[in-house]
């Protein structure tokens, strides 16, 4: 599986988006700060901005070609995308938050059962509950559960631990690797955080101002001995 990003540009409110990329790794990160980006080029592949130039291939399908007007709608691209907030249905219960994308004909690894699903991320207890009843790191889960059962070829995850405090993140992140080392299912995670990058993904890109500011192995990048190591710059305010 790999999602190639050819000439890909979106002019935005204080730069444009462009990327030239090839993600291949099971789990890339797109890293940078608040307002580089990043969750614009995960919309861009998921279907929810159209690129005002360049083309998106995902498994070898083109899903966006602006030189072409061709842009194929979320609901078919097969994408799963779990935004920062979880964006659950506070009037359906758990379960049929979980079940909402669900489609008895769409192919699907063994694993991707409901069952499966709710026992890897422990939400089974869950199910009949409402939204408004759960803690911050099980909406998180739930969300997550509900793409995984859509049975997506591509999961994109929008800071999925951003917002919570750090013992939360630290109770969250196996579940995170759980689902990496459990699922066949490659994923591209946008994050500010640099132990995540390292903890989760093999391959990083960063961006700054809406560009590949530099791309490679999260120890290379992050480690104390690299050169330069990034850390996060501002976006302009003006």
């Amino acid at each position: 599986m790999s999602v190639e990003l050819s000439g890909l540009r979106l002019p935005l409110a204080h730069f444009t988006l462009e990327i030239d990329a090839v993600l291949e790794a099971r789990m890339t990160a797109v890293f940078g700060a608040s307002g580089s980006g990043k969750t614009s080029l995960l919309e861009i592949i998921a279907g929810l901005r159209r690129p005002a130039a360049g083309t998106v291939r995902v498994d070898g399908q083109v899903v966006a070609d602006a030189s072409q007007h061709l842009f194929l709608p979320p609901e078919q691209r097969a994408i799963g995308y779990v935004p920062q907030d979880g964006a659950l249905f506070p009037h359906l219960s758990v379960r049929a938050n979980l079940l909402y994308g669900w489609n008895p004909a769409a192919p699907r690894p063994a694993g991707l059962t409901f069952e499966h699903v709710t026992e890897v991320l422990e939400i089974a207890p869950l199910a009949e509950r409402a939204p408004a009843t759960l803690s911050a790191g099980e909406k998180q889960r739930v969300a997550l559960g509900r793409a995984l059962l859509a049975a997506p070829r591509l999961l994109l995850l929008d800071e999925p631990l951003a917002g919570l405090d750090l013992p939360l993140r630290e109770r969250l992140l196996p579940y995170l690797l759980r689902v990496r080392d459990e699922f066949a299912l490659p994923m591209i995670y946008v994050t500010h955080s640099p132990d995540e990058v390292i903890a989760l993904c093999a391959d990083v890109l960063v961006l700054e101002q809406g560009g590949l500011a530099r791309r490679g192995k999260p120890a290379d990048l992050f480690s104390p001995s690299a050169t330069p190591r990034y850390e996060l710059r501002p976006p302009p305010t003006s």
